[in-house]
C-alpha cells in the first residue's frame, strides 16, 4: 500500500522487495541501516491497519529470463516445492538460548562423537522416517482421518548452497519445536554430559537424547525447520518456523511456507558451510541414500537431473525430392523426482515365505557377488533383545579375502538399526574367524545416534554377536550332517578360519574343537574331525595322537609311527604350522588328552608283561645310554632307550613342552 507520506529509499534497504512495489529500484539502494523513520512509519502504518505482514514476504514471481538456473529447474512444480528465501514478517519473533548441556551436547556430537561428516543425512532421513511411522500410528489409534501416502523428498539450490529434507509425516507443534530441539528433555543430562566427556558415559542411552538432528551442524551454519503437527484439528493447523545457528534459537508462524503434505511434514533446510558443497550433488547424495537408507520403509524421493533424448530435424542433412527429413537426437536435461530405496528388506520377511532364488538374488545384489550361497540362516530373535538377521556363507573366498584372511574391507556383516545401516566394518559384530560371512543384522535396540568407535562397546551388540555366532554354528553343523560334499567345499575354503578361532577365542574354543579336521594315517585323502577319530580308537586306547611333519609324506615316515602302526592306533597328522599351534590350543576332547607322539612323556598303553620288559632292556643298555650321553654332550639333553621304535635304530624326540623343528625354523 501507499504511504501518506515519503521515505528515504535507504529505509527499506533490509526489504528490498517492498521498495520495488514503491518503484525503487532495489539494486540502487545504499547498504546502510534501517532508520528510526522507517521504524517508526512502519509502527504507524500497523497501526493504521494499512500494513500486512504479506507485504514483507518475498516476492515470489520472477520472469525465466531473470530466474537462476536452479529455479527454472523447478518451474512447473507446486508451488508447494519451491524453497523460497526466509521470510521476513512482522510475524512475533521468539527467541530462545539453547540449555548449556544442548550447546555441550553438540559440542561433543561435532568435535567427537561423529568421525564422518556424511552420517548426518542418514540421521535426517532417519527422523523423518520415524516422523512418519509416528503418524501412521496416530492415524490407526487416534484419529478418525486414515494419513496420506508417506515419503520423503530431498533436493537442493546450489545457488543459494541449501539442502532441503522434507517429510509429510507427523510434525511437531510450536512447544514440541522448542522441548525438541531447544532442550534435551531429559534428567541427568548434565551428568550425561560430565560422564561423556571423561569417557565413562552408558552410551547405550544416547539415543534417548535425539542427539541425531544436532548432527547436521557438521556441513551447516544455519538450521531452519518449518514444521506443521498431524496431532492438531485441521483448523488449527499451521506451519512454525523455527531456526538457529548455533548458539541460539527463535521461533515464529510461517503463514507463506508450505509443506508438499497435505495433512502434516517437516521440511529441513541446511544452510550449508562452504567446504560442505559436496552436499549440493545429486550424485553424491544418491550414493549416501543408497549406502545408509537403502532399506527404509518409506519411499525416498530425490530431485534428479536425468538426459532425455529428442529426435528433431536434421538440418544439416538435406534430404532429396520424396525421401523423409533426417532426424538427429538432442539431449535435453530433465528434472524430476526419483525414488532412491526401491529394494525390499527381505530379512523383514517370514523365513517360510522367502525361496532360495530370492535368497541368492538378494545375496548376489547387496554383497556384490558372483557365486551361489554355499549355506543360508535367516532368523529371529525375541525376548531380552529383539533382532533380525539374515547370514550367508560363501561357496567360494570373497576376493577381498583371498590376498590376506583378515583384510579390512572383507568385513561385509551389516549391521542396521530399524532399516537404517550404520556399518559393516564391526569387529565386535561378528568374531575374527567369521570374516568371511555376509549378511545383515537388523537391530531395534541398538542406539542409532552414535558413531561406529561408540557403538561397539553396547552391552546389546555383544547379545546380538552370541547369538549370530549361535546360529551359523549351527547351519555349519547340519552343512556337515545333512550334507557332507558342501561340508567338505566348505572346510577346504574357510578351514584356516576356525583353527585361527581356537587360538584367539576362548569363548568359542570348546565348540570350535568339534570342527577342525586334518589328515589322518586311517583317512586318506579325505580329513577327519576329533569326534570321528575317537569313534574309531582302539579298545583301551585313552589319548589322541599327533605327529607334525612338513607334508604327509613326512609325517608318514616318521620313526615315532612305526610302534603306532604296531599297535594299529590311528595318529592324526598335523602338517601345516597353523596346525601345531592349533593343538595347543585344543589340549583335549572329552576327557582325552592331545599326544605329540614325537615329543618325551609319550605312554602307550603296555601289558605289565611288556612293562617288565622294558625295564629289563633299559637295565641291560643303560651304560649305552650313558656313553652316548657323553660323547653326544649338550647338543642332546637325554639318551634313554625307547619303546617308541620297532625298526629304526634311534630317533630325536622333543621335550614335553619343546616346539617341534617344523614349529622352530617357522618362527624363525
Amino acid at each position: 500500500p501507499a504511504l501518506p507520506f515519503p521515505v528515504p529509499r535507504s529505509d527499506f534497504v533490509h526489504c528490498p522487495d517492498f521498495a520495488v512495489r514503491l518503484g525503487h529500484p532495489a539494486s540502487t539502494m545504499a547498504p546502510t541501516k534501517s532508520s528510526p523513520l522507517l521504524r517508526a512509519a512502519l509502527g504507524a502504518v500497523a497501526a493504521c491497519g494499512l500494513y500486512q505482514a504479506r507485504s514483507f514476504v518475498p516476492f515470489a514471481g520472477r520472469s525465466a529470463a531473470t530466474s537462476s538456473p536452479s529455479q527454472r529447474q523447478l518451474q512447473g512444480l507446486r508451488r508447494a516445492e519451491v524453497v523460497e528465501a526466509p521470510a521476513t514478517s512482522t510475524a512475533e519473533v521468539e527467541s530462545y538460548e539453547f540449555q548449556a548441556e544442548v550447546g555441550k551436547v553438540m559440542d561433543i556430537i561435532v568435535n567427537s562423537l561423529y568421525s564422518n561428516k556424511d552420517v548426518f543425512l542418514r540421521e535426517l532421513v532417519s527422523n523423518a522416517a520415524d516422523a512418519c511411522d509416528k503418524k501412521r500410528f496416530l492415524a490407526l489409534t487416534e484419529s478418525d482421518t486414515p494419513p496420506e501416502p508417506m515419503k520423503l523428498r530431498i533436493r537442493t539450490d546450489k545457488d543459494k548452497r541449501l539442502l532441503i529434507i522434507e517429510d509429510n509425516g507427523v510434525g511437531m507443534t510450536k512447544s514440541e519445536l522448542i522441548d525438541n530441539l531447544g532442550r534435551i528433555a531429559r534428567s541427568g543430562t548434565a551428568n550425561f554430559v560430565k560422564q561423556m566427556a571423561q569417557g565413562e558415559a552408558d552410551v547405550s542411552l544416547i539415543g534417548q537424547f535425539g542427539v541425531g538432528f544436532y548432527s547436521c551442524f557438521l556441513v551447516a551454519n544455519k538450521i531452519e525447520v518449518v514444521s506443521t503437527s498431524f496431532k492438531e484439528t485441521e483448523a488449527d493447523r499451521k506451519p512454525i518456523r523455527w531456526i538457529s545457528e548455533g548458539s541460539s534459537f527463535t521461533i515464529q508462524d510461517a503463514p507463506e511456507e508450505q509443506l508438499f503434505g497435505e495433512q502434516s511434514g517437516t521440511k529441513l533446510i541446511l544452510h550449508l558451510k562452504e567446504e560442505a558443497q559436496e552436499y549440493l550433488d545429486s550424485g553424491k547424495l544418491s550414493d549416501l541414500l543408497k549406502k545408509y537408507s537403502e532399506f527404509i520403509t518409506f519411499p525416498i524421493e530425490l530431485w534428479n537431473e536425468k538426459v532425455q533424448y529428442d529426435q528433431v530435424p536434421d538440418e544439416s542433412a538435406v534430404a532429396k525430392p520424396g525421401e523423409k527429413q533426417k532426424m538427429k537426437s538432442v539431449p535435453r536435461s530433465v528434472y524430476e523426482w526419483e525414488v532412491m530405496n526401491k529394494m525390499k528388506p527381505i530379512w523383514l520377511r517370514n523365513p517360510d515365505v522367502v525361496n532360495a532364488s530370492e535368497y541368492s538374488e538378494f545375496y548376489k545384489t547387496t554383497f556384490k557377488a558372483f557365486d551361489e550361497p554355499l549355506a543360508t540362516t535367516h532368523f529371529k530373535v525375541e525376548g531380552q533383545i529383539e533382532f533380525r538377521a539374515l547370514v550367508f556363507i560363501p561357496s567360494t573366498m570373497p576376493f577381498e579375502l583371498t590376498r590376506d584372511m583378515f583384510a579390512e574391507g572383507g568385513r561385509a556383516m551389516r549391521l542396521y538399526v530399524k532399516r537404517v545401516f550404520i556399518n559393516d566394518k564391526f569387529e565386535d559384530l561378528i568374531p575374527r574367524w567369521l570374516t568371511f560371512t555376509r549378511g545383515v543384522v537388523d537391530s531395534e535396540d541398538l542406539p542409532l545416534n552414535v558413531g561406529r568407535e561408540i557403538l561397539q562397546k553396547s552391552r546389546t551388540l555383544k547379545i546380538i554377536r552370541k547369538r549370530l555366532v549361535r546360529k551359523v554354528l549351527d547351519t555349519i553343523d547340519d552343512l556337515r550332517e545333512k550334507s557332507p560334499d558342501k561340508y567338505d567345499q566348505f572346510w577346504n575354503s574357510y578351514g584356516k578360519y576356525f583353527k585361527v578361532g581356537l587360538v584367539e577365542d576362548l569363548d568359542y574354543k570348546d565348540e570350535l574343537k568339534r570342527f577342525v579336521r586334518f589328515f589322518s594315517s586311517k583317512s586318506g585323502d579325505n580329513q577327519t574331525s576329533i569326534p570321528e577319530y575317537i569313534s574309531r580308537m582302539k579298545e583301551g586306547q585313552d589319548k589322541i595322537y599327533f605327529v607334525t611333519g612338513e607334508g604327509r609324506k613326512a609325517a608318514e615316515i616318521a620313526p615315532a609311527m612305526e610302534k603306532m602302526k604296531q599297535k594299529g592306533y590311528e595318529v592324526l597328522y598335523m602338517v601345516d604350522p597353523l596346525d601345531e599351534i592349533c593343538s595347543q590350543s585344543i589340549v583335549d576332547f572329552e576327557g582325552k588328552k592331545l599326544m605329540d607322539i614325537n615329543k618325551a612323556g609319550l605312554d602307550v598303553a603296555k601289558t605289565e608283561e611288556e612293562k617288565q620288559q622294558m625295564e629289563e632292556v633299559s637295565k641291560d643298555y643303560e651304560s649305552v645310554a650313558t656313553w652316548l650321553k657323553k660323547v653326544l654332550g649338550e647338543r642332546v639333553q637325554k639318551v634313554q632307550i625307547s619303546e617308541r621304535l620297532v625298526d629304526s635304530p634311534a630317533t630325536l624326540v622333543q621335550g614335553e613342552w619343546g616346539m617341534s623343528p617344523m614349529m622352530q625354523r617357522y618362527m624363525k
